[in-house]
């Protein structure tokens, strides 16, 4: 094991040093690079530095050499706070600071963690993208690796625990997996080369924390040979989502390993010793452990009915956890990390005054659509454990999925995770993914505001965008990237191209399976039509004339297909909801359908890469009716018609409702006398915060406000 405090010293070879910046560090292609390590790598230091030699090999042409003695330099185990940290976090830990010292490379770090992510901080300097392998950004040769003698960077995470779930993964990540990645295991298992990659992906985005997926379609995590011992190399912590707890997952296990019903009431002992068997399997790796209890999947606990009975026994299956996990894992509770979800109904659990031990974090939620629900007060903001957030930009479930193309919006996103952090939520973060692509953009904008959200939000979110486009296709290209993908953005957070059916799923009422008319005008579908379009062609000149050519792939996977699959389904719906009114051809429609499926195949299939992502595109998810081809039919009820509107006000900068703090819209107009004026406000969300419902204000001119309440 590591000291508190270690140092990795890299120098070279092969040192060249400019007359004017003699100290500098430089490093030229071809020649071997130098490494000494302080003492015997941890697991994920040393997984870290097998990246890093790959990162070499591909960008400079040669690999790392090892070296016992460090020659003419001293090796010196120093702290953080000795390089002037300002205000460090609490507790500091899997910090790191990279510098040059007389034309050598530094690197100290507070445990292992820091040191393996310091280590990637250079791959990040040779230009090694961390979605190198995970959307094909191949990195470029270089000649040389240089940094000016003063280089000093210190970083520490601003959450401690930064995760993400795999989930909902039927359609993308478990058929990629166990058909085309690794089908060695056979279908429905995703293995151990398949998380190592993940786990990779991870580590470059300075994530530790770890959900795996859940469905019954996908044999459980814990049950693949291999897939917790990938975990421990790469340092990530293995969890467990609001309905698996003590590192079970109910859904695939409980069938397999349990016995009875999964009641913890009623059957209380197999109960028990289910989760005490999975705890004595992996007690010596990182877990970070879910207590409380839900149904098997994403229902309601078994065996109390009503409130009352719900907080008593759930209030009991968090002690008895609890003592499993002193008697086996360590009976210091509060080295031990735990959290506890109240996810859904397990929210008015929690409300009608279930007790939850102090040293456990308590995780919010949003409301599935990217609005949190709750923000801790000042009693839970005080707790040792802490606060948490599980948020979602992929989802399945009532009133309608969006599980295909990641179009959650940056802004809101940013906006939400801001708000957390400065209301407390600052010690675990996880992100449902989904299968991870097509929400890559996202997915990095999560991990650096858990790890930097000061440097984030110095940035701000849309040159955040820009930097991203940049680096993945180069600084001319970065803002007309980034332009374009915020327009797209923004056309889907005011229609997701999954609800274009004016749909919902999982309801009883069979209407809500049948395609209709969405509330709109003529005029202001055409317009939204023309947008995409132009969206569109815009995507298609680019590739055709400023992307290279080993940049195809990652281009039509981070760009081209998002944008024009949303364009096609946008054409697809939109003009058959024309058609249905006699004002648009359902050749159109049709054509629109047929070059969603040719997007599709081009994506599965790939240009360069030879079907690499064969398996992970689904345009239909769960064949919903939204997927399907349009039925042609005509309607009798007219359109929607367009209304006069006079002035229209939007905040470019999405509110957050607090209690006791108030944003404002203000806006001016000119109004000939009248009876009356009729203002529409539209808000989002809508759901009650806190278990307090939303209301606004308007006046008019020196007239008092009226207050209204959001129903």
């Amino acid at each position: 094991m590591l000291n508190k405090f270690a140092l990795l010293t890299f120098w070279l070879g092969s040192m060249c040093f400019p007359a004017a910046i003699a100290q500098s560090f430089c490093h030229k292609a071809g020649k071997p690079l130098t490494v000494h390590c302080a003492q015997e790598p941890a697991p994920v230091v040393a997984t870290a530095l097998q990246l890093f030699d790959r990162d070499v090999r591909t960008v400079l042409g040669d690999s790392l050499q090892y070296v016992e003695e460090a020659g003419d330099i001293q090796l010196s185990i120093g702290s953080i706070e000795e390089w002037n940290m300002k205000e460090p976090k609490a507790p500091l830990s899997q910090a790191f600071a990279v510098r040059v010292k007389k034309g050598q490379l530094e690197i100290m770090a507070t445990d292992p963690h820091g040191l393996a992510y310091g280590i990637m901080h250079l791959s990040r300097l040779l230009g090694v993208s961390p979605w190198e392998w995970w959307a094909d950004v191949s990195p470029m040769k270089k000649s040389e690796f240089t940094l000016p003698g003063d280089y000093l960077i210190m970083q520490a995470p601003s959450v401690e625990y930064r995760g993400i779930f795999i989930n909902d993964e039927d359609w993308g990540m478990m058929p990629w997996s166990s058909t085309n990645y690794e089908p060695e295991y056979g279908r429905g298992v995703i293995g151990p080369k398949t998380h190592e990659r993940i786990f990779e992906l991870m580590l470059r985005l300075r994530a530790n924390l770890f959900w795996p997926a859940m469905h019954e379609c996908t044999q459980p995590f814990f049950l693949t040979p291999g897939n917790r011992e990938m975990a421990a190399r790469y340092g990530i912590y293995i969890g467990g989502s609001h309905c698996e707890p003590m590192a079970s997952s109910t859904a695939g296990e409980w069938p397999r390993r349990g016995k009875g019903e999964y009641d913890f009431v009623n059957n209380h002992d197999q109960v028990m010793q289910f989760w005490a068997n999975r705890i004595e399997e992996v007690k010596a790796q990182p877990i970070v452990y879910t207590l409380g209890m839900r149904g098997v999947h994403d229902s309601g606990m078994k065996g109390a009915k009503g409130l009352d009975d719900q907080r008593c026994a759930l209030q009991n299956i968090i002690a008895e956890q609890r003592i499993l996990l002193s008697e086996k894992v360590n009976n210091d509770l509060h080295q031990i990390p735990q959290v506890f979800i109240p996810y859904k109904e397990v929210l008015d659990i929690y409300n009608h005054g279930l007790v939850v031990p102090d040293d456990v974090c308590l995780m919010w939620c949003d409301d599935n659509y990217g609005y949190i629900t709750h923000y801790p007060t000042e009693a839970e903001k005080a707790r040792a454990g802490g606060n948490g957030l599980y948020y979602h930009i992929s989802y399945w479930g009532r009133p309608h999925d969006y599980l295909w193309l990641g179009t959650f919006s940056p802004k809101l996103l940013f906006q939400q995770l801001s708000s957390a952090y400065q209301n407390g939520i600052r010690r675990m973060w996880v992100l449902n993914v989904g299968d991870i692509k097509p929400a890559e953009y996202q997915i990095e904008l999560y991990c650096d505001m858990a790890w930097n959200i000061e440097e984030v939000t110095k940035v701000g979110v849309q040159q955040h965008l820009v930097n991203f486009m940049a680096r993945e296709f180069g600084a001319d290209k970065g803002f007309e990237l980034a332009s374009i993908m915020q327009r797209h953005y923004d056309l889907s957070f005011a229609c997701k191209p999954e609800f274009l059916g004016h749909t919902r799923t999982e309801e009883k009422n069979p209407n809500y399976k049948i395609v209709s008319d969405l509330p709109w005008t003529e005029k202001t579908i055409r317009n939204r039509l023309k947008m995409y379009a132009v969206l569109s062609k815009q995507v298609q000149l680019m590739r055709n004339t400023h992307i290279g050519q080993d940049r195809l792939d990652a281009y039509y996977q981070l760009v081209q297909y998002p944008v024009q699959a949303a364009d096609q389904m946008n054409r697809k719906m939109l003009i058959g909801q024309l058609a249905r009114h006699g004002r648009a051809k359902w050749s159109k429609c049709d054509a629109a359908y047929d070059s969603i499926i040719n997007l599709t195949e081009s994506y599965n299939k790939g240009f360069y890469n030879h079907g690499k992502w064969n398996g992970m595109m689904d345009c239909h998810p769960r064949e919903l009716p939204v997927f399907a081809p349009l039925k042609h039919c005509t309607f009798s009820k007219p359109m929607k018609q367009e209304s006069d509107i006079l002035y229209a006000w939007r905040s470019d900068d999405l509110c957050t409702p607090m209690e006791g703090k108030l944003s404002t819209i203000t806006g001016s107009f000119k109004c000939a006398s009248a009876d009356s004026i009729t203002i529409e406000v539209s808000v989002v969300p809508t759901h009650p915060l806190n278990n307090k419902n939303l209301r606004y204000k308007v006046s008019v001119g020196n007239h008092a406000s009226q207050e209204f309440e959001v129903e």
